[in-house]
């Protein structure tokens, strides 16, 4: 009688699905390499920047603290705080708040306002947003692991109900410093378009797109198309 066992065949399925896990293993891998390396090289070219940024903080309406801090929803719905150059004035939200009719506006329009109406953005701020310089800090989450350098924009918790008939989805990725809403037109669109962008990324994403996305990147900020 023989003893080996023998090894049941795999179905064309099996096959495709466990191909499929390899390649995403080796995509999600490959991608955190990369994070790594580029944020620490934008890193070490900018401190200049961060270093120069940082002294305007220093003097005028724009004193205080350089860094702006906001819980955001990050992979698996965990919260983390992410970072950014302040454009703000120090009790920013306080301000907005107390206005109840620009809030309302600032809810219904996505979350944002225009920077000519907006009360809480100083000079240098608005230098900073219109450059992107802001942003800046978010290489500090990549190198935490709390963000990737390609991704969906993390959101604040209110946001998620933008997201809920594929929530589940939207939290099993990573958020990015920059993605695919960036490059199709960043605060020109607004909800519903926004998560439907999201979704797409979220679907398509592989090596070949975050390439593309990196690289329209690089090209909308020395444009400066959408930001404000």
């Amino acid at each position: 009688m023989n003893s080996t066992a023998t090894k049941p065949k795999l179905s064309s399925n099996e096959k495709t699905h466990g191909s499929q896990r390899g390649r995403t293993a080796f995509y999600l891998f490959s991608k955190r390499i990369v994070d790594i390396l580029g944020a620490v090289i934008a890193l070490v070219i900018t401190l200049p920047v961060f270093l120069l940024i940082s002294l305007l903080y220093l003097f005028g309406n724009n004193k205080g603290p350089v860094f702006f801090s906001q819980k955001r929803i990050g992979k698996y719905g965990k919260e983390f705080k992410m970072y950014k150059f302040r454009s703000m004035i120090v009790n920013a939200e306080e301000v907005l708040k107390k206005d109840k009719s620009l809030y309302k506006k600032y809810i219904q329009n996505s979350y944002k306002l225009e920077a000519h109406e907006d009360p809480r953005i100083t000079k240098v701020g608005k230098f900073l947003r219109v450059t992107s310089l802001d942003e800046l800090p978010q290489l500090i989450n990549v190198l935490k692991g709390d963000m990737s350098l390609v991704g969906p924009r993390p959101v604040i918790k209110e946001e998620l109900k933008e997201y809920e008939y594929r929530l589940k989805d939207f939290l099993n990725v990573k958020p990015g410093v920059t993605g695919y809403w960036q490059i199709c037109g960043r605060s020109e669109v607004g909800y519903p378009e926004r998560a439907d962008i999201e979704f797409y990324y979220i679907d398509k994403r592989g090596v070949k797109l975050d390439c593309e996305i990196i690289f329209k990147t690089i090209i909308l900020v020395l444009s400066r198309k959408g930001a404000y």
